[in-house]
């Protein structure tokens, strides 16, 4: 997927917005996957086991995040673990971006394409999965509970269209 970014998606971004110079073009800087467990406050088992599902699907060891603050209507105490991130770069977010378009996302029920409407006004596009399954990484059997995640795709775009033009040409499948 990198080749393809520097051979077909830099001159054609380049064509589309009329950049003088490569390095204006807009590129992917990271993808962070965050898994919230609201359940984990009354089953620590159920972290550990998104801990390690998140792993197999990223390839890279995952950062368990607490609680900044308690919040008593939710049983939550300050410091207490609820989810669970990782945050991909380089060569690790090319390939989980590439598994992501070509294989996860057509296993998705009923898949039209995802909303063209979750930029943040800075280019960036965040993604909300019901469900890990669709990885083809993750066994059945060996699922504890079924939970979703959120995958944040930072690009350096200023603006969303072109970060919406940046997504496109990488093959993302935008909802029309």
């Amino acid at each position: 997927m990198q080749e393809h970014y520097k051979q077909k998606v830099v001159p054609a971004m380049m064509k589309t917005f009329s950049y003088r110079n490569e390095m204006q073009v807009p590129h992917l800087e990271a993808i962070v996957v965050n898994v919230g467990m609201g359940k984990a406050t009354q089953n620590g088992k159920l972290l550990d086991s998104a801990v390690e599902e998140l792993g197999i699907i990223s390839g890279q060891r995952p950062v368990v995040t607490r609680a900044r603050k308690a919040i008593a209507n939710f049983k939550l105490r300050k410091g207490l673990a609820i989810g669970t991130k990782v945050t991909l770069r380089g060569r690790r977010m090319y390939e989980f971006m590439d598994r992501l378009l070509t294989m996860a996302l057509p296993r998705i029920r009923d898949f039209k394409g995802i909303s063209p409407k979750s930029f943040d006004g800075r280019g960036n596009y965040t993604l909300g999965l019901k469900e890990q399954l669709i990885f083809p990484e993750i066994q059945y059997d060996s699922v504890q509970s079924i939970h979703g995640m959120d995958i944040t795709i930072v690009t350096s775009a200023n603006t969303n269209e072109e970060g919406k033009a940046l997504l496109k040409e990488l093959g993302v499948p935008f909802r029309v």
